[in-house]
């Protein structure tokens, strides 16, 4: 395999392998307030480590500041910002969104990223963008604790501005399309039992989420990212995706349990905890067992979520390498 692009096309065929491919993905904490600064930041990610595709990673409140969300950075190891105030204070609030136009300030910016990025990047490196399901962005509107309150005793005003968030992440998916990006990294965060009831999550959850889904059909490399613990795994594995990631090693399925119920590649296999806290041996005792419960074959190596940005740099490379070396 010469290009990042024929492993990949390679990997989704079901193609043995001389090494599977590598991605891990971080934030961008200050660098991502403005295009030319996620760009930046990704760009020398990319060229640092090399790795086989590349997940753009901006701030959660990227597609949601046109609405008026505010945040600040503060801090955290996983690189994400603090919300400093909530778009939906009441119920009625949800009724009151309006459907947000691609050319709105923040959400054209993160465009202006895209455009930069596959320029730079060039067409052999592919570029997936990170699209946060209704659910999600309704959770970071009005905050975890209220969306639940306002989920279980208003439903049909939240179902309202669920359809409005829903119809905004369509014509932003469609601009986003235009880039010329590879794939999409669809973000679902509550299809876990810790959250929602399954009922629950296939109301307000699959629903939407399919029907944005069938708006990347013509692009090869979208991946599903679902996020969290006790996860709603039979609902989610026939999402139409080419690839599904979450934290195996902290919730079930398996690698090779996955594989059985999902025909498309797997993404995963690394803990968060071993590449923040642990040695290189650590590491490639994970890639290992990967190795052995996929075979090499519809597997990428990654992790369950974005990597801390504490994570030292010799393990960043040693993930990498493991691939080289085992």
């Amino acid at each position: 395999m010469t290009t990042h692009i024929e492993r990949l096309h390679a990997c989704l065929n079901g193609i043995l392998l001389d090494r599977p491919p590598v991605v891990l993905w971080r934030h961008f904490p200050v660098d991502d307030q403005t295009p030319e600064g996620l760009a930046a930041a990704t760009i020398n990610f990319q060229r640092t480590y090399d790795f086989d595709l590349v997940k753009v990673t901006p701030a959660s409140s990227f597609c949601l500041k046109d609405w008026g969300s505010n945040d600040e950075w503060q801090g955290d190891t996983e690189g994400t910002r603090r919300y400093t105030s909530r778009v939906i204070q009441s119920p009625q609030d949800w009724e009151r969104l309006h459907v947000l136009d691609p050319s709105a300030p923040y959400l054209a910016g993160h465009l202006a990223c895209l455009r930069i990025l596959r320029q730079e990047l060039g067409p052999e490196i592919p570029i997936l963008q990170t699209i946060f399901s209704p659910l999600a962005q309704a959770k970071n509107l009005v905050g975890g604790e209220n969306m639940l309150v306002h989920l279980r005793n208003y439903p049909d005003t939240i179902m309202i501005g669920l359809e409005k968030i829903a119809k905004s992440i369509q014509i932003f998916v469609e601009a986003v399309i235009e880039t010329g990006v590879d794939g999409i990294f669809y973000a679902v965060q509550h299809a876990q039992a810790g959250l929602l009831t399954v009922d629950e999550f296939l109301k307000y959850g699959r629903t939407f989420d399919l029907d944005i889904l069938k708006t990347v059909q013509s692009l090869w490399l979208n991946m599903l990212h679902v996020h969290g613990k006790d996860i709603y795994y039979d609902q989610v594995c026939d999402y139409p995706v080419q690839i599904i990631n979450w934290h195996d090693h902290e919730t079930a399925p398996s690698l090779a349990g996955a594989m059985t119920q999902f025909t498309g590649v797997v993404c995963g296999g690394l803990s968060r905890d071993t590449i923040v806290f642990k040695t290189p041996h650590d590491i490639y005792n994970e890639v290992k067992d990967a190795i052995t419960q996929t075979q090499k074959r519809r597997f990428i190596l990654g992790t369950g979520c974005v990597v801390p940005i504490i994570a030292p740099h010799g393990n960043l490379i040693a993930v990498r390498e493991s691939v080289e070396k085992l």
